[in-house]
């Protein structure tokens, strides 16, 4: 019964990082199909930059199932130090590219947006 539930873990763990590659790559497709048949009079730094913030939305959200995936794999199938030494790892990479990437999308860092927003409201009264 053991084996089986290791066997189950395992094919959902491949299951959840296909659905990430698949996210990342319905991002590139979508947001490619986007860019190239967009308005032909838009700016076209603007519509590259709403290009690489799709990429970059798709991206993020690919890698949130490729860590779940990594995640179920370190706790349920092959629980090691070595694996959840390598799972930190992972965890660490994710959460910079993380922050990165939505720097590169909102052009300002995540604690910004709390202070834009209540700039806007200001304005706004």
């Amino acid at each position: 019964m053991d084996s089986l539930l290791a066997e189950t873990l395992h094919w959902i763990t491949r299951g959840i990082e296909v659905a990430g590659v698949l996210v990342i790559l319905a991002g590139l497709a979508a947001g490619t199909i986007g860019y190239l048949t967009g308005p032909g009079d838009q700016d076209p730094e603007e519509r590259f930059r709403l290009y690489r913030a799709r990429l970059g939305r798709s991206i993020l959200l690919g890698l949130e199932f490729l860590v779940a995936a990594d995640i179920v794999n370190t706790v349920a199938v092959e629980p090691s130090l070595r694996s959840l030494a390598v799972l930190g790892g992972i965890v660490a990479i994710r959460t910079f590219l993380s922050l990165s990437l939505e720097v590169e999308i909102d052009g300002r860092w995540p604690w910004q947006k709390q202070e834009r927003r209540e700039a806007e409201r200001g304005r706004q009264d």
